[in-house]
Protein backbone atom coordinates (compact mmCIF):
# COMPACT_ATOMS: atom_id res chain seq x y z
CA UNK A 1 0.00 0.00 0.00
CA UNK A 2 3.09 2.10 0.06
CA UNK A 3 6.66 2.37 -0.48
CA UNK A 4 9.36 0.77 2.10
CA UNK A 5 10.23 4.11 2.86
CA UNK A 6 8.49 4.15 5.92
CA UNK A 7 11.05 1.81 7.28
CA UNK A 8 14.11 3.84 5.98
CA UNK A 9 15.63 5.87 8.72
CA UNK A 10 16.36 8.34 6.05
CA UNK A 11 13.16 8.79 5.49
CA UNK A 12 12.10 9.29 9.35
CA UNK A 13 15.24 11.29 9.92
CA UNK A 14 14.43 13.71 7.02
CA UNK A 15 11.24 14.28 8.51
CA UNK A 16 12.23 15.76 11.38
CA UNK A 17 15.14 17.63 10.15
CA UNK A 18 12.47 19.35 8.05
CA UNK A 19 10.09 19.36 11.01
CA UNK A 20 7.37 17.57 9.11
CA UNK A 21 6.00 15.94 12.26
CA UNK A 22 2.59 16.31 12.58
CA UNK A 23 2.12 13.27 14.74
CA UNK A 24 4.49 15.00 17.49
CA UNK A 25 2.17 16.64 20.13
CA UNK A 26 4.77 18.54 22.18
CA UNK A 27 3.68 16.64 25.13
CA UNK A 28 2.48 12.73 26.44
CA UNK A 29 -0.90 12.42 24.85
CA UNK A 30 -3.63 12.23 27.90
CA UNK A 31 -5.00 9.05 27.51
CA UNK A 32 -1.14 7.28 28.41
CA UNK A 33 -0.81 10.16 31.14
CA UNK A 34 -3.83 8.49 32.58
CA UNK A 35 -2.77 4.94 32.00
CA UNK A 36 0.76 5.66 33.67
CA UNK A 37 -0.74 7.03 36.39
CA UNK A 38 -2.52 4.06 37.34
CA UNK A 39 0.20 1.71 37.06
CA UNK A 40 2.06 1.11 40.18
CA UNK A 41 5.02 -1.59 39.62
CA UNK A 42 7.74 0.41 38.98
CA UNK A 43 9.98 -2.02 37.86
CA UNK A 44 7.96 -2.92 34.62
CA UNK A 45 10.26 -2.91 31.72
CA UNK A 46 8.45 -1.21 29.36
CA UNK A 47 9.38 -0.51 25.46
CA UNK A 48 7.95 1.95 23.60
CA UNK A 49 8.50 1.93 19.68
CA UNK A 50 8.89 4.42 16.89
CA UNK A 51 8.84 6.50 19.75
CA UNK A 52 9.39 9.54 17.85
CA UNK A 53 10.61 12.24 20.78
CA UNK A 54 9.26 10.28 23.61
CA UNK A 55 7.44 12.28 25.79
CA UNK A 56 5.32 9.44 27.13
CA UNK A 57 9.69 7.24 28.01
CA UNK A 58 10.04 10.77 29.61
CA UNK A 59 7.26 11.45 31.08
CA UNK A 60 7.68 7.37 32.79
CA UNK A 61 11.26 7.89 33.45
CA UNK A 62 10.05 10.97 36.01
CA UNK A 63 7.70 9.09 37.45
CA UNK A 64 10.13 6.73 38.63
CA UNK A 65 9.99 4.18 36.08
CA UNK A 66 13.74 3.62 35.44
CA UNK A 67 13.17 0.24 33.45
CA UNK A 68 12.26 2.01 30.06
CA UNK A 69 13.44 1.56 26.47
CA UNK A 70 13.13 3.64 23.90
CA UNK A 71 13.08 2.32 20.23
CA UNK A 72 13.50 4.28 16.82
CA UNK A 73 14.80 4.05 13.58
CA UNK A 74 15.43 7.38 13.75
CA UNK A 75 18.83 9.07 15.54
CA UNK A 76 17.26 12.19 15.62
CA UNK A 77 14.64 11.80 18.01
CA UNK A 78 16.55 9.55 20.45
CA UNK A 79 19.43 12.79 20.55
CA UNK A 80 16.02 14.92 21.18
CA UNK A 81 15.12 12.67 24.14
CA UNK A 82 18.79 12.58 25.75
CA UNK A 83 18.79 16.13 25.44
CA UNK A 84 16.10 16.60 27.34
CA UNK A 85 17.08 13.96 29.85
CA UNK A 86 20.92 14.06 29.98
CA UNK A 87 20.11 10.78 32.94
CA UNK A 88 18.66 8.99 30.79
CA UNK A 89 20.54 5.50 30.25
CA UNK A 90 22.19 5.71 27.18
CA UNK A 91 21.98 1.75 26.55
CA UNK A 92 17.99 2.14 26.68
CA UNK A 93 17.74 4.69 23.84
CA UNK A 94 17.77 1.71 21.03
CA UNK A 95 18.89 2.99 17.48
CA UNK A 96 16.86 0.17 15.54
CA UNK A 97 14.15 -1.49 13.52
CA UNK A 98 11.34 -2.97 15.74
CA UNK A 99 11.41 -5.85 14.02
CA UNK A 100 15.11 -6.37 14.69
CA UNK A 101 14.32 -6.00 18.45
CA UNK A 102 15.57 -9.42 20.88
CA UNK A 103 15.14 -8.45 24.21
CA UNK A 104 12.05 -9.08 26.02
CA UNK A 105 9.28 -6.94 28.06
CA UNK A 106 6.26 -6.37 30.41
CA UNK A 107 4.88 -3.74 28.44
CA UNK A 108 4.87 -2.46 25.47
CA UNK A 109 3.14 0.96 24.41
CA UNK A 110 1.54 1.86 21.57
CA UNK A 111 1.28 5.49 20.10
CA UNK A 112 1.74 6.39 16.49
CA UNK A 113 3.90 3.66 15.65
CA UNK A 114 1.52 0.83 13.91
CA UNK A 115 -0.04 3.42 12.31
CA UNK A 116 2.69 4.55 10.18
CA UNK A 117 4.27 1.48 9.07
CA UNK A 118 3.40 0.04 5.97
CA UNK A 119 -0.46 -1.80 6.05
CA UNK A 120 1.38 -5.10 4.96
CA UNK A 121 3.38 -5.15 8.05
CA UNK A 122 0.45 -4.98 10.45
CA UNK A 123 0.05 -8.49 11.26
CA UNK A 124 4.16 -8.37 11.67
CA UNK A 125 3.78 -5.89 13.97
CA UNK A 126 1.29 -8.27 16.01
CA UNK A 127 3.01 -11.21 15.71
CA UNK A 128 6.77 -9.35 16.63
CA UNK A 129 4.99 -7.92 19.79
CA UNK A 130 3.87 -10.92 21.25
CA UNK A 131 7.47 -12.24 20.59
CA UNK A 132 8.65 -9.69 23.00
CA UNK A 133 6.55 -9.52 25.30
CA UNK A 134 6.99 -11.80 28.93
CA UNK A 135 4.63 -14.23 29.62
CA UNK A 136 1.31 -12.01 30.70
CA UNK A 137 2.90 -9.00 29.15
CA UNK A 138 0.82 -6.60 27.82
CA UNK A 139 0.34 -4.56 24.56
CA UNK A 140 -1.18 -0.51 25.55
CA UNK A 141 -2.09 2.16 23.66
CA UNK A 142 -3.22 4.19 21.29
CA UNK A 143 -4.67 3.07 17.50
CA UNK A 144 -6.13 5.77 14.44
CA UNK A 145 -9.87 5.06 13.98
CA UNK A 146 -10.69 6.60 10.54
CA UNK A 147 -10.78 4.91 7.05
CA UNK A 148 -8.26 3.25 5.89
CA UNK A 149 -6.63 5.14 2.30
CA UNK A 150 -3.78 4.77 0.19
CA UNK A 151 -2.60 7.84 1.75
CA UNK A 152 -0.15 8.28 4.96
CA UNK A 153 1.37 7.56 6.87
CA UNK A 154 -0.64 7.85 9.45
CA UNK A 155 -2.78 5.03 8.34
CA UNK A 156 -6.31 4.71 9.69
CA UNK A 157 -7.86 1.46 10.14
CA UNK A 158 -10.92 -0.03 12.11
CA UNK A 159 -11.85 -2.33 15.63
CA UNK A 160 -12.70 -4.71 13.12
CA UNK A 161 -9.76 -4.94 10.96
CA UNK A 162 -7.61 -4.68 14.38
CA UNK A 163 -8.98 -7.57 15.95
CA UNK A 164 -8.10 -9.45 12.80
CA UNK A 165 -4.43 -8.93 13.59
CA UNK A 166 -4.21 -9.11 17.11
CA UNK A 167 -6.62 -12.08 18.29
CA UNK A 168 -4.23 -14.97 17.52
CA UNK A 169 -1.80 -13.82 19.84
CA UNK A 170 -3.60 -11.77 22.61
CA UNK A 171 -6.24 -11.68 24.94
CA UNK A 172 -8.25 -8.47 24.12
CA UNK A 173 -9.21 -6.75 27.05
CA UNK A 174 -10.07 -3.47 26.04
CA UNK A 175 -10.78 -2.02 22.69
CA UNK A 176 -13.28 0.99 22.51
CA UNK A 177 -13.22 4.44 21.52
CA UNK A 178 -11.36 6.71 23.21
CA UNK A 179 -12.65 9.38 26.00
CA UNK A 180 -10.21 11.24 26.73
CA UNK A 181 -7.98 11.97 23.63
CA UNK A 182 -6.81 15.11 22.86
CA UNK A 183 -9.41 17.26 20.76
CA UNK A 184 -7.50 17.26 17.35
CA UNK A 185 -7.91 13.16 17.56
CA UNK A 186 -11.32 13.41 19.67
CA UNK A 187 -13.13 10.31 17.73
CA UNK A 188 -10.46 8.95 16.11
CA UNK A 189 -8.84 6.84 18.47
CA UNK A 190 -9.26 3.88 20.12
CA UNK A 191 -7.69 2.86 23.53
CA UNK A 192 -6.49 -0.39 24.33
CA UNK A 193 -5.59 -3.35 25.83
CA UNK A 194 -4.42 -6.63 24.82
CA UNK A 195 -2.79 -9.48 27.00
CA UNK A 196 -0.60 -11.84 25.38
CA UNK A 197 -2.36 -14.84 25.37
CA UNK A 198 -0.24 -18.23 27.18
CA UNK A 199 1.92 -20.11 25.20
Amino acid sequence: MTSNSSFSSEFWSQRYEENQTGWDIGEISTPLKHYIDQLEDRELKILIPGAGNGYEAEYLFKQGFKNVYVADISKNPLKNLKNRLPNFPEEQLLHINFFEIEDSFDLILEQTFFCALPVGSRQDYAKKSAEILNENGLLCGLLFKFPLTEQGPPFGGSKEEYLTYFSPYFKIEILETCYNSIKPRQGNELFFKFRKKSV
